[in-house]
C-alpha cells in the first residue's frame, strides 16, 4: 500500500512539473513573433518596434538594453513608424541606443515604414545606418508646443478657477487663463533650447554642417527619396531589405535570424476607443501643464 501511494505521489509530481514547464515554455513562445528563430543562439537581428505616437519609453527602452546584453544578437533593428512624440521620452530612447552602441558594439539599423518624422527621426539619428521607404515621409525637425485655452468656455458655463501661486509664471500653460508675454517668451527659449539639442543630434548623427541642417530644420516634412539626396537617411529599402542589409553588414550569410517580442495582448477595438478618449481627456484636460514635444502633425 506504502509503495502504491509512493508511485501516486510520484506521478502527481511528475505531472505538475511538466505541467508548469508547459506553462513556462507557451509563456516564453507567446513573448515573441512567429519570424523568431528562438534556437539559433548567435548572429541574431534582434528587431524593436517604435510605432504610433511616443509617449512612453520604458518599452522600448528595456527591449533595446535586454537585446544590448545579449551575447547572441549582433544588430538591432530599430522597426519605426511613428510621427514622434515627447521631447524628453523621445530622447531616453536615443540615448540607450547610442549606449548599446557605443558600449555594447552593437549595430544599430533603422528602418522607417510610413512615418519617421520628428522624434521618429532624432531617435533614428542614433543608427549606424537609416533605411527608409522611397514614400515614407520623415524629416519635420523642429519642436512644438500647445495647449488648450478653457477660459471663455469655463465663462460660458460658469465655472470659476482661482489659483495662488508663488511666481507670476507658476502656472505657465494654464487652460484657465490667457498667456502672458512672459508666458510666450518663456515658453519660446524653452522652445528654442530643444530645437537646438534637435538640430545638434542631426548634426551628430548624419554628418552634416549646421548650415546644412538648418536649412532644412524648419518642420518641413520629406519623402524617403527626397531625404536619401539631403543626406538625412543612407539608403532606400523595405522592412524585409533592411532586415537583409543589416545581416549583410554584420557578416551573417544566408537567411537571418531574427528575434522580436510578440505584444503581450491584441488589443481590441474597446482598448483602442478607450484609450483614445482617455488620451485626448489626459492630454487636453488633465494634463498638468504644457510639453514640449518632437512630433509631427
Amino acid at each position: 500500500m506504502a509503495r502504491k501511494r509512493d508511485i501516486a505521489i510520484g506521478v502527481i509530481i511528475a505531472v505538475c512539473f511538466l505541467f508548469f514547464v508547459g506553462i513556462m515554455l507557451v509563456s516564453f513562445m507567446e513573448m515573441y513573433g512567429g519570424d523568431s528563430d528562438l534556437f539559433a543562439f548567435e548572429d541574431r537581428i534582434a528587431i524593436v518596434d517604435v510605432v504610433g505616437a511616443i509617449t512612453s519609453s520604458d518599452e522600448v527602452v528595456r527591449q533595446i538594453k535586454k537585446y544590448g546584453d545579449d551575447g547572441s544578437i549582433a544588430a538591432i533593428l530599430i522597426h519605426v513608424d511613428s510621427p514622434g512624440g515627447g521631447v524628453a521620452v523621445t530622447q531616453e530612447i536615443y540615448d540607450e541606443l547610442m549606449r548599446v552602441r557605443i558600449e555594447k558594439e552593437k549595430l544599430i539599423v533603422v528602418s522607417m515604414s510610413s512615418v519617421g518624422a520628428s522624434g521618429g527621426y532624432y531617435l533614428s539619428c542614433a543608427a549606424d545606418q537609416i533605411i527608409a521607404n522611397p514614400g515614407t515621409l520623415t524629416g519635420s525637425i523642429g519642436v512644438i508646443l500647445d495647449y488648450m485655452i478653457l477660459e471663455g468656455l469655463a465663462d460660458k458655463v460658469g465655472i470659476s478657477h482661482e489659483t495662488i501661486k508663488s511666481g507670476d509664471v507658476k502656472d505657465v500653460g494654464s487652460p484657465w487663463r490667457q498667456p502672458t508675454e512672459k508666458d510666450r517668451q518663456m515658453l519660446q527659449a524653452a522652445i528654442d533650447d530643444t530645437y537646438e539639442q534637435f538640430v545638434e543630434v542631426v548634426m551628430e548623427g548624419r554628418n552634416l554642417t549646421r548650415e546644412e541642417v538648418l536649412e532644412i530644420a524648419d518642420g518641413s516634412i520629406f519623402t524617403g527619396r527626397q531625404a536619401l539626396d539631403l543626406g538625412l537617411v543612407d539608403r532606400l529599402g523595405s522592412y524585409e531589405e533592411a532586415i537583409r542589409i543589416t545581416a549583410e553588414l554584420v557578416g551573417i550569410e544566408g537567411e537571418p535570424s531574427t528575434i522580436k517580442e510578440r505584444p503581450r495582448r491584441r488589443a481590441t477595438l474597446w482598448d483602442v476607443l478607450q484609450g483614445t478618449v482617455l488620451g485626448f481627456v489626459e492630454e487636453r484636460v488633465l494634463a498638468p501643464g504644457p510639453e514640449l514635444k518632437y512630433l509631427f502633425r
